[in-house]
C-alpha cells in the first residue's frame, strides 16, 4: 500500500511466504522460502500497473534486509534478485561462496 509521502510498504505475508507491496487492486511480490538457516528467494514479479517505481527494488531490499536480521544465509534463485546483488554489493556478505561467484560472474 502507498504511504502518505507516495512511497511503498512492503508486508511479509508468511501465510503465502511472499513479501508483498499492495496498490489498488494489484499486488507486487517476492516469494521465499526458508530452508534451514537459508532464505531463498525465487520469483520477484510487479504487475505492469506497477511497474516502474522502484517496487521490485523495494522487495529485493526488504527481504535482504530481513534475511541479514535473522543471520540467513541467502540463495537467489530470482534474477532479478541476483542482478540486485550484483549492483548492491552491500548484500554480497549474504551469500556463500558459490553463490557470491555465480551472481558476480552473471551476464545481468
Amino acid at each position: 500500500m502507498a504511504s502518505e509521502d507516495g512511497s511503498f510498504e512492503v508486508s511479509n505475508n508468511e501465510r503465502t511466504h511472499r513479501f508483498e507491496v499492495e496498490s489498488g487492486e494489484h499486488t507486487a511480490f517476492l516469494s521465499y522460502r526458508h530452508v534451514g538457516g537459508s532464505l531463498t528467494l525465487d520469483h520477484t514479479e510487479v504487475p505492469p500497473e506497477l511497474e516502474g517505481r522502484g517496487i521490485a527494488s523495494k522487495l529485493a531490499r526488504t527481504a535482504l534486509e530481513y534475511a541479514r536480521e535473522r543471520g540467513l544465509e541467502v540463495v537467489p534463485i530470482c534474477p532479478y534478485v541476483s542482478k540486485y546483488l550484483k549492483k548492491h554489493s552491500e548484500y554480497l556478505d549474504l551469500l556463500n561462496d558459490e553463490n557470491r561467484r555465480h551472481v558476480l560472474n552473471s551476464e545481468t
